[in-house]
Order: structure tokens, then sequence, then C-alpha cells
């Protein structure tokens, strides 16, 4: 199992900064910590005043704020004053709860603590301290020290791209149709009659194509003839039959392929061909041929039933429609080598990528870096060369994720089954559409199917619903 991390788009609380020097020096702010709770805020931090020297009759007020673009709060303050103001504060007055009044030499370290209620513009928040020099007279001079700015975390998730199956044998094929005019109840193919020197450069480009491939072997051609329905069945049987026969003698002796290679089959009357046609038009009488068509009639019956009930509908297919029933298809099915090094992949991947299984356009991918175009692409076209493929639609959403395109990784989820990756997934889909509460619940299923990563996500998630921060 191979785990990417992308950044995300969700905000968590939790900040640390330390060393932050006050009083020109002689005072530092050591672990200084800001962390969001379920309701509140919660400010610490140790102020070393141990080197702080300080005449008797004076005092420093430090305050800490939180300060927004429009709002501020002001949290307990800190005094750190000499002998005599010390005193003084004790006599006249006392702090108040959460304040802190030290003695300057005395005290080495304030903890300090402080909570207060949460609110949404604080996520920005800047925390400083204004600090004060005072004398006995009241006189003072202020300062203000910016201690950290609460920059919210980014929900970081964890993407799980699963590696595919080896495909031991690796078998494709090739898919055409040619169109070949024979004479009139004739057999016989004669290369330059009407469109057939097309029609069969048409089969010989196919063929070569695979043939001349040094990483390809042909292990089998298939063609199937059809007639067009017009005529008997019997003579359209012998037409299909013979025509298909013929065709393939010519190919066997163009590239003297062994008869076991080459299959052939054959379709008398070509109806769904008819079929499909008539319900893709506006005829007038669609509806009614249709059902003749799809009738349980014998097939000389359909036809005369349609030529007699229908004359002119009949006429128009029989001129625009049934010379394309007439057709031989071919499937050109191969082997090809297996491919190991990830470069001459990555080549093939650019021209020929349905030569490439599953599991090479992965390996393709993992040694290149997570997000880029070529990485993204190479779970693309494994996508597209597998469309019904779960595991290759799982890694799609991911790296549709990834790059933020959600509006992609919802169409690839929808396609990538029910296994406990594709469960993690849709959770991810669904934090980063802001659907916590969903997110939730594929987390807690994939938690519990075995997915550690799923248990961290959970996690955050609700950490991110509790904040309700967008």
């Amino acid at each position: 199992m191979r785990k990417i991390w992308c950044l995300g788009l969700l905000m968590l609380f939790m900040v640390n900064v330390s060393g932050q020097e006050l009083a020109d020096g002689q005072v530092v702010v050591r672990n200084l910590d800001v962390v969001r709770g379920e309701n509140a805020l919660f400010v610490s931090m140790d102020v070393d005043v141990s080197a702080l020297n300080i005449a008797t009759n004076r005092e420093l007020l430090f305050v800490p704020v939180l300060k927004g673009e429009s709002d501020s709060v002001q949290l307990p303050f800190m005094i750190v004053a000499g002998r005599n103001r010390y005193f003084y504060h004790l006599r006249n007055t006392p702090v108040s709860d959460g304040d802190v009044l030290e003695r300057a030499g005395q005290a080495k370290v304030i903890r300090y603590r402080a909570s207060l209620p949460f609110e949404s513009w604080m996520s920005k928040a800047t925390l400083a301290i204004d600090e004060r020099a005072c004398g006995c007279r009241g006189e003072g001079e202020d300062r203000r020290v910016p201690l950290l700015r609460m920059e919210p975390k980014v929900y970081t998730p964890v993407f799980v791209y699963l590696p595919p199956e080896v495909e031991m044998v690796k078998t494709r094929e090739v898919k055409g149709s040619a169109y070949i005019d024979f004479p009139v109840n004739r057999t016989e193919i004669h290369e330059d009659y009407r469109k057939n020197p097309t029609e069969l450069r048409k089969i010989r480009q196919t063929i070569d194509v695979v043939r001349e491939d040094p990483d390809v072997r042909i292990t089998a051609l298939s063609i199937k003839g059809y007639a067009s329905p017009e005529g008997t069945y019997a003579n359209n049987t012998r037409l299909a039959k013979g025509r298909t026969a013929t065709l393939k003698t010519y190919v066997r002796e163009l590239y003297h392929f062994p008869d076991s290679v080459i299959l052939t089959s054959y379709e008398p009357e070509d109806w769904a061909g008819l079929e499909a046609y008539v319900d893709s038009t506006n005829l007038r009488n669609r509806d009614d041929i249709l059902g003749l068509i799809r009738a349980d009639l014998e097939p000389d019956a359909k036809e005369k039933m349609i030529k007699s009930t229908y004359p002119e509908d009949y006429q128009f297919l029989l001129k625009n429609v049934y010379p394309g029933l007439r057709h031989s298809d071919y499937v050109v099915r191969y082997v090809v080598r297996t491919y190991t090094d990830a470069e001459e992949i990555r080549r093939i991947m650019k021209t020929q990528p349905q030569k490439l299984s599953l599991r090479e356009l992965y390996i393709a991918a993992k040694d290149l870096e997570p997000g880029s175009d070529e990485y993204n692409e190479a779970f693309e076209i494994a996508v597209r060369m597998f469309p019904a493929d779960e595991i290759a639609n799982l890694n799609a959403a991911n790296a549709a994720m990834a790059k933020g395109d959600l509006k992609g990784a919802a169409r690839y989820l929808g396609k990538a089954g029910d296994r406990v990756e594709a469960v993690y997934a849709r959770g991810v889909y669904a934090v980063l559409s802001k659907d916590y509460d969903s997110a939730m619940r594929f987390f807690a299923e994939a938690a519990q199917g075995g997915i550690t990563e799923a248990e961290d996500a959970l996690r955050q998630v609700k950490e991110v619903k509790n904040d309700q921060i967008e």
C-alpha cells in the first residue's frame, strides 16, 4: 500500500513558539502554546524573569492581548514589581483571579495560564504582549511586543493508492468493420470492385499495425460476416457463410497465418443492426416496424410483412440501410510483452497506452513527484484504458482530489467499488467537500476495516467540526 501526503484545506489550532524577548532582553517567553479546545482558547507560556533587574519603586506590567482585524481582547496581566511596589499592591490593589503579581528578584519563571471563550475572529488573530514600565508616580512607557500570529494549520489527508494486480498475460484486441462489395448473389472477392480497395486496405492496416510491433504477438484473428435481410434466409445464410470463408482465404494467403489463428463465424441476416438503425430514426412507421423486427416470427415472414405493409419505408431502408448491413466485422487479438522499466513505460504511455497493464501504469507513476502533471496523467490514462476497473477508479479519484478536482473525483469514486480503501477515499472527499458528518461516518467504517490512516483523520475531522472554522 502506497501513501501520498497532500495538503487539504481545513484548520486546526496548535501553535508553539518560544524564545521571544521582553524588557530589553531581560525577560524571555518560552514554551508558548495556543490551543483550541471545544469552546475555548487556551494560552500558556513560561515567562523567565530571573534576569530582570528592577528598582524597588518600579514595576513592569505585561498584558497579553489577542487582536484581530476589528476585534481584540485582553487576557489576565502579569506584574513584576520591585519591593516597595510589590507591597503597595498587596495593601492597596490586590490582583484579580487569573492576574499574576510577582516580586522582582524572588520570582524565577512565571508559569502563565489563561483561557477565554473562543470566537471565530480569533482564528487569524495576533497574540502580543503590551509591556509598560511604571514608577511610583505613575509615569510609564508602553511597548507592544508581538509573540505570534495565529496561523491555522491545514488538514493533511493521506491518499491511499492501491497497486493493481499483476496481469500475467496481457491480451489486447483491436476491432473494425469492412463493407466489402460482392457481385449480386456471389461470394468471390474482387479487389478493385467499387469501394473494395478502401475496405480491404482497412483490414490490412489494422493487421499490419499489430503485426509489425516487435513487442506484440498475434494470437487470433476473428472474422464474422453478415448479410442483409432482403431475400430468403436460406440464400442469405449461403452468402454470409461463403463471403466470410472467402475473406478468410484472402487474409490467410496475404499473411500466411495458420488456420488455427483465423476464426470465422457468420450471421445470415443482421436484424440487430436494422433494429438499431430504425430505433434511432423518425420514420413515419418507426414503432410499427420495430414491433415487427422484434416479433417472434421467422426472418422471411418479418421481411415480407415489412415490405408489404410499409412499402415506402421499406424502399428507403433497402436503398439506404441494407447495404450497411452487409459487412464483415474483424477482431485482431494479440499478446503484449511485460514492461518493467519505469522510463520505458512512461515513453509507451505517451503513444501506445493500450499496450500497458494497470500495474505497469502504476509503476510509471510511483517514482514521479506526487501531484505533478505526469503523475496525475498516469492515473488518468489508467482509468481511461480500464474505465470499469475499481482500483483504477480509486487511484484516479485520489489523484483528482490531490489536485483539487472534486468533480472528477466524485465521478471516479462512483466506480471505485466498496473495498475499505474506497470507503476511506470517500471520507477524504467528504472532508474536502466540508461534509463533516459523512466524513466521520466513512472514516469510522474505514478504521473498523483496518485503514490505520482513518483513525487520525477521524480525530481531525471531529476537531474541525467542533471548531466550526471554515
